[in-house]
């Protein structure tokens, strides 16, 4: 083991590439500290001893969803009695309620509502625009580029462009999930599979529009599923350099069809952010998302191999409603904290990783 740890050590020192094989044998390690040390050290060389995180916001506009996904806890049918369609003047409510706060980033993403049309989304984007002209919309799945596209017989590039003129800025790279036809066919049987989200993607990063990548683990998936995630992405990465940051998501399956599944542990928190540090060598900025895996555990992965604890959010709905059990929001004093008393430099950024003064 230790020989195989050296050569992977040697390829990080030499900047070589690693393997489908070397993701297989790091996940199969139990040496975290080690998988650790060669993660945080790529980090450093990225991006020194800085830690970033966003003000950022968060806005559901819809937990009304036609496709069921398994793993899901948000989704509702338009008849429940939980679920929700904020109207144009509900989205104003919510961007004022917030006015005054320093926000940079607004991530909007919501289900696929049949009741809502092209309108409904070109004058949301428009409403927020002309409520924070200089906010970053981060908003859209590939899943709700799709729907889009197919809901209004247009092209991809036809549905991108007109959401781009109404003012969205990123994506925030989440629907992908594993990307395995067999997890597909299992759990999110009605989502569009991996080959359709690497198309819109790419159409995406073609546009000039950058997102961010996802990969929701600890449910079903195997780790050689995992890994070929990784270098899926990092094959599109090469393509179009479009991808911002790596979030890995640490799936939560209290009120889900997959509620028999025990919650991811620490270790295996800190080793997919390890490991995607590791594999995803043409990526900037891999996310510890607090959200997910707790505020202490996200401030420990700071230290293997993240760099970004994604940020202040406010009031976050989707993870929560599957048993989250952080908060629904930090203050920037509170990521502050977090970071400095790590050892190292907060940042304040905006979407596109630009410091905020």
């Amino acid at each position: 083991m230790k020989t195989k740890y050296n050569e992977i050590k040697n390829k990080i020192d030499n900047n070589e590439r690693l393997n489908f094989d070397d993701g297989i044998f790091l996940y199969n390690s139990n040496n975290i500290i080690q998988t650790g040390l060669l993660a945080d050290k790529v980090k450093r060389k990225f991006n020194g001893d800085k830690a970033y995180y966003v003000y950022n916001q968060h806005l559901n506009y819809t937990n009304i969803c036609k496709n069921k996904c398994r793993f899901c806890a948000f989704a509702n049918d338009n008849d429940d009695s939980s679920s929700y369609t904020f109207s144009i003047e509900k989205i104003k409510e919510e961007i004022l309620k917030n006015i005054n706060e320093p926000i940079t980033e607004l991530h909007v993403v919501g289900g696929l509502n049949p009741d809502l049309d092209l309108k409904y989304f070109v004058n949301m984007l428009k409403t927020i625009k002309e409520l924070r002209p200089n906010v970053t919309i981060k908003a859209f799945t590939a899943v709700e580029i799709d729907y889009l596209s197919v809901s209004n017989s247009m092209t991809i590039e036809e549905t991108i462009d007109i959401l781009k003129k109404a003012g969205l800025d990123m994506l925030p790279g989440g629907g992908a999930e594993v990307m395995s036809d067999r997890v597909h066919d299992e759990l999110f049987p009605e989502k569009i599979g991996k080959g359709r989200w690497l198309e819109i993607i790419e159409k995406v990063h073609n546009a000039g529009i950058v997102t961010n990548a996802t990969m929701l683990y600890g449910h079903i998936e195997t780790i050689e599923e995992r890994v070929n995630h990784l270098i899926q992405l990092r094959d599109l990465q090469d393509k179009t350099n479009g991808f911002s940051a790596f979030i890995p998501l640490a799936f939560h399956s209290e009120n889900t069809r997959l509620s028999h599944i025990d919650p991811t542990t620490a270790y295996d928190d800190l080793k997919n952010i390890s490991i995607a540090r590791l594999m995803l060598d043409n990526f900037d900025h891999i996310k510890a998302y607090w959200v997910m895996i707790g505020e202490k555990l996200a401030q420990l992965a700071l230290h293997f191999g993240a760099d970004d604890l994604d940020g202040t959010i406010i009031e976050e709905k989707i993870t929560h409603t599957a048993g989250a059990k952080s908060a629904k929001g930090l203050t920037r004093e509170k990521m502050i904290k977090l970071i400095e008393s790590s050892g190292l430099t907060p940042v304040e950024r905006d979407s596109f990783y630009n410091e905020v003064i």
